[in-house]
């Protein structure tokens, strides 16, 4: 089953030179520099915090765990932007996360009965 939201899916049947060069970008701009794959998914989650938006938030959590960060480092992105973005901003955050961390939860559950 996938974990792709409907709407990026079909973006990437809809136009697809636009998806391979997007990803082309993606990769470009991780190989560049000096950050480890988990310092650069803590970085791009954290942004995607910082800007409030919900549907970057949620890939970034997929990536995240993806990339093995576990439950306790994906959410304290959220708690570290307290100060910064204020309270209410980061529940949002930490519900926008637990979206993708829950479902992981239950899945496994299912998967161990």
């Amino acid at each position: 089953m996938s974990t792709l939201p409907k709407r990026f899916e079909r973006f990437l049947r809809e136009y697809p030179e636009i998806a391979v060069a997007y990803e082309t970008l993606g990769d470009a701009i991780h190989k560049e520099g000096s950050l480890t794959e988990k310092e650069r998914v803590l970085v791009k989650l954290a942004i995607s915090a910082g800007a409030r938006m919900e549907g970057a938030v949620h890939a970034q959590v997929r990536k995240a765990l993806k990339a093995k960060l576990t439950k306790s480092e994906i959410r304290q992105i959220a708690l570290l932007s307290i100060p910064t973005i204020g309270f209410p901003a980061s529940m949002a955050v930490m519900s926008w996360m637990d979206d993708i961390l829950d479902k992981k939860i239950v899945k496994k559950k299912k998967k161990g009965r």
